[in-house]
């Protein structure tokens, strides 16, 4: 599986948590949200817009792996 990785661009408030470097593609999951997935299927990852102003605005509950929850 690899290491969890989580990573945070303050500048673009952009949160990514994920593992592995495989190859992959971005599926958009709406809402500014983004599923990281190997080129086999797999998850590895999610990618969130606007972090900051979500975690400001709900609840938000990380949990691995990989389940987020957002409540208000």
């Amino acid at each position: 599986m690899g290491r969890l990785k989580i990573w945070y661009d303050e500048e673009g408030d952009i949160l990514e948590i994920g593992y592995g470097d495989k190859k992959g593609f971005m599926k958009d999951l709406g809402n500014d949200i983004w599923e990281r997935v190997e080129e086999n299927g797999r998850t590895t990852g999610i990618l969130i817009l606007g972090f900051k102003k979500r975690a400001k605005e709900k609840k938000i509950v990380l949990e691995t792996p990989l389940n987020l929850i957002f409540a208000e």
